[in-house]
């Protein structure tokens, strides 16, 4: 075992987290958890996962429910096509018979790539793999002073190769939750010089060396962010209101929304405004939307798509995030 291997493992047994998936060997638990991280703090995404293995304790049971209850209970974290991938994989793994125990199975699952079959078949099975995610390409590049940026074809290799070379031998779980864990605590992006002294690889960490951690890693910049404005009109009608569901190719696929109109001019005079500008930061894109209270007597005219529903029963739909604080404006 290397000099490197070694020392991560030291720092695991120290300073590694507590968390409840780690007291598992049920894939189950393991792949619910990975999924829910996949683009939600710790500090979270540990209540959602309590909250689904209670309510879903099996993966049966979570093939069992409906997609609806899936997106509600998964209502805050964003990111849907996780909660809908899950489920489609909740039913591919009822279908199989039960949790596939190979890498290439698990890879088979929706929703799962080289890092979350890694992550799965280490923890769960004992799989020999390494992962490789954000924190480990942040610890790699500042030991070994690599400047490959990470998402270049080049990089994924090299960095994947690398991982994988230094994991030790019937011990892939501790090393991957190691590496994911000195990540999260230590090597953190901004990273402070005291903290660097400190750190048990100080004295063969290339970029401490060199005075390059804030430049490493290196990722090449390639997303370039659009901006989109929404106007939502809340309809109420004798205690029911109207949303519809959103379609596939678009963002909130699956989720549900009040009613949008391209033209709110004729509706102007009879609208009154909950909140305006109301901004929501997105992967690619930031929104903003308008909120909007339209009361009527009488039901009106609406395109394609919409159905009523009474008020006290909106809490039963899943809605995005951004709607979720229309809500609130509603029933302040």
């Amino acid at each position: 075992m290397n000099h490197f291997t070694h020392t991560i493992l030291r720092w695991y047994a120290d300073n590694g987290r507590d968390l409840p998936w780690r007291q598992t060997r049920d894939p189950y638990a393991i792949w619910l958890s990975e999924i829910i991280l996949q683009q939600t703090r710790i500090q979270q995404g540990e209540a959602y996962w309590h909250r689904f293995m209670h309510r879903w304790p099996t993966v049966e049971a979570l093939a069992a429910a409906t997609e609806d209850e899936v997106l509600r209970e998964w209502q805050g974290l964003g990111y849907y096509s996780r909660a809908r991938n899950l489920h489609t994989a909740a039913k591919q793994i009822v279908a199989m018979g039960g949790f596939p125990t190979t890498l290439e199975g698990i890879r088979s699952l929706k929703g799962v790539g080289d890092y979350t079959a890694a992550a799965i078949g280490s923890i769960a099975f004992g799989l020999p793999a390494a992962v490789v995610d954000g924190n480990v390409y942040r610890v790699l590049a500042r030991h070994e002073g690599i400047h490959t940026p990470i998402n270049s074809t080049e990089g994924k290799k090299l960095f994947a190769a690398l991982a994988q070379s230094l994991l030790p031998e019937g011990q892939a779980a501790a090393f991957n939750q190691a590496m994911m864990d000195f990540g999260a605590l230590q090597c953190v992006p901004h990273v402070t010089p005291q903290s660097c002294l400190q750190c048990p690889l100080a004295e063969s960490c290339v970029a401490l060396r060199e005075q390059t951690v804030s430049l490493l890693p290196v990722k090449r910049k390639t997303l370039k962010i659009q901006e989109r404005h929404l106007a939502y009109v809340y309809v109420r009608c004798k205690g029911y209101t109207a949303i519809r569901r959103r379609g596939g190719g678009d963002i909130w696929q699956g989720l549900w929304e009040p009613v949008v109109f391209d033209d709110l001019s004729p509706l102007t005079a009879h609208l009154s405004p909950l909140k305006k500008n109301v901004k929501h930061v997105l992967t690619h894109r930031i929104l903003y939307a308008d909120f909007y209270l339209w009361e009527v007597e009488e039901r009106p005219s609406l395109p394609d798509g919409y159905i009523w529903i009474r008020e006290a029963d909106i809490q039963d739909y899943g809605v995005p995030r951004l709607i979720e604080i229309m809500l609130n404006e509603i029933n302040a």
